[in-house]
């Protein structure tokens, strides 16, 4: 067994470093540096990578993570669920504001700001979002009625102008599947444009076929999953057919005691197929918006 060592803080120490020593001692910070070596290990091995995330993580700063990621080549599909569109398609205009988890919130909803933990979203910003979405749709819908969630996004993404992972994944053609598409603001717009055009059609169900088939085309697949919902198990059971991920980081922040799926490790998938037996894999209990940059920063392939 190797030994705990302690940690030693230096000058203009890289991150890298503070990874590797961090990985070297105990507790999460020791599940931080297996999962970095498994993510090398996928990257050595050419998995093909599927990273998921909730909304929240959009967000946040972590969508410049997850920006890299995308343009680094080495990421094959994204699942992520409908509020990461509405963050995504705002941020790359107009910001979001540092706020407090203690506010008032009687009184932000009288000013007309939404909170998100000590996130400040004004509602100009859902108004910018309806703009942009309904004129966006109305140019696309001229070149079909029916499209899968992750044919229209990569339309959407080619309309983004700013920061934006979507954009990121269209200009390389990452698929970002997204199956609960009408569960956020992005969603109400497909739903108010359908009311003006009834043949508009989302097709949700031929997405599901497309996943499972890009998973079972790949010889091993690795998974890449921040926070829990439908991102997370739509991610894990497509790669049920292709009899499960053979690499799995997971970063939680709920407790596995509570039995849901949004806080199962990577080990409790494995009793249902969905990550292989012998797969290399690591469930990392923490805050994402502190553990993704220093999981991601020490992998060159990523930056």
């Amino acid at each position: 067994m190797k030994e705990i060592k302690d940690i030693k803080l230096g000058k203009n120490m890289a991150v890298k470093e503070l990874a590797k020593q961090l990985g070297d001692s105990g507790f999460q910070a020791q599940n931080l540096g297996k999962a970095i070596d498994i993510i090398k290990e996928m990257i050595r091995n050419d998995a093909a990578i599927f990273l998921s995330f909730t909304s929240n993580m959009t967000a946040s700063g972590l969508r410049g993570v997850i920006i890299s990621m995308i343009k680094s080549g080495k990421i094959k599909a994204i699942v992520t669920s409908s509020g990461s569109i509405d963050e995504d398609i705002i941020r790359a205009k107009l910001p979001y504001l540092q706020g407090s988890f203690e506010a008032d919130d009687a009184k932000l909803g009288k000013e007309g700001i939404n909170r998100m933990g000590n996130i400040f979203v004004p509602n100009d910003r859902y108004q910018y979002l309806e703009e942009f979405s309904l004129n966006a749709l109305e140019e696309i819908y001229k070149e079909k009625k029916s499209f899968t969630p992750s044919e229209l996004l990569e339309k959407i993404g080619k309309k983004i102008e700013g920061q934006s992972f979507i954009k990121a994944a269209a200009e390389i053609n990452v698929p970002i599947y997204c199956p609960g598409i009408t569960d956020g603001a992005f969603g109400m717009q497909l739903a108010f444009f359908k009311k003006k055009h009834n043949d508009f059609e989302i097709d949700v169900l031929s997405d599901f076929n497309n996943i499972i088939n890009q998973a079972m085309q790949y010889e091993k697949t690795a998974g890449i999953i921040l926070g829990g919902g439908i991102a997370k198990h739509h991610t894990i059971i497509s790669n049920l057919m292709n009899n499960g991920f053979d690499y799995a980081v997971y970063v939680n922040s709920s407790s596995p005691y509570r039995g849901s799926l949004s806080s199962a490790t990577t080990e409790e998938a494995k009793s249902w197929g969905k990550v292989k037996e012998d797969a290399k894999s690591i469930t990392i209990h923490g805050d994402a918006s502190i553990i993704f940059p220093l999981l991601v920063a020490p992998i060159e392939e990523f930056l």
